[in-house]
């Protein structure tokens, strides 16, 4: 099990990460990003799982600027309160967390990322603007299309759902032609198939999504 620790980003701003620490030496150290649901029992749970492969697991809560301690269900009303959060978190800012994030992982040595929905598009951005990542996995990030622009300075594998209503898979697949050294896996499922506290999760695919992202990371961070 992790514990809360407290980040301090380079403008000064402190906020809440989840930190999930393995019981032997770290292989290195995983970011992952949150769902527009904060950092809740789901992504804790994430981040407990890396730990356990032997990462340093930290999820920072990168809503803490605009609400502090945003944990929310997946209810209309949730999602309706982290869309309006996610609206007052923009990318740009949202980097300066992963920074600070991405320097606690660092004690454990080369650091990959993983974002999952908005922490897709987040893992995506962080990418082709943060120092320090030796890899990047965004599961269906919304927005990444719209950010086909965006050039990555370190190995990427992306996971999409091929019934995912929100990105279309045309899209993806333009997306995939624009970066061909891009891993760009798609599944036969909907969005947010890794969760599991979803109506939408799908066993089969998060298993073949988590072990393709294992792989990445041994192959990049350790």
């Amino acid at each position: 099990m992790g514990a809360w620790i407290e980040l301090t980003t380079d403008d000064g701003q402190r906020i809440a990460a989840y930190r999930a620490v393995p019981g032997s030496k770290p292989r290195g150290g995983v970011v992952v990003i949150q769902e527009i649901f904060g950092v809740n029992s789901h992504i804790r749970s994430i981040a407990d799982g890396f730990s356990r492969d032997g990462y340093l697991a930290i999820a920072p809560a990168l809503f803490d600027r605009a609400q502090r301690d945003v944990q929310l269900g997946y209810t209309p009303e949730d999602i309706q309160a982290g869309r309006s959060l996610k609206e007052r978190s923009p990318a740009e800012i949202a980097m300066r967390d992963v920074a600070a994030a991405t320097r606690e992982a660092a004690a454990a040595g080369k650091v990959g990322i993983v974002g999952y929905c908005w922490g897709g598009l987040i893992s995506w951005v962080a990418a082709a603007g943060i120092d320090g990542l030796a890899c990047s996995v965004p599961y269906y990030g919304g927005g990444m299309p719209e950010q086909i622009a965006l050039k990555p300075r370190c190995p990427v594998m992306c996971h999409f759902g091929e019934r995912d209503a929100h990105i279309p898979i045309e899209s993806v697949k333009r997306l995939a032609a624009a970066h061909p050294g891009v891993a760009v896996h798609i599944y036969a499922a909907d969005h947010g198939f890794n969760c599991d506290q979803r109506g939408s999760y799908d066993a089969a695919a998060a298993k073949l999504a988590r072990e393709r992202t294992l792989a990445f990371f041994r192959q990049h961070v350790g």
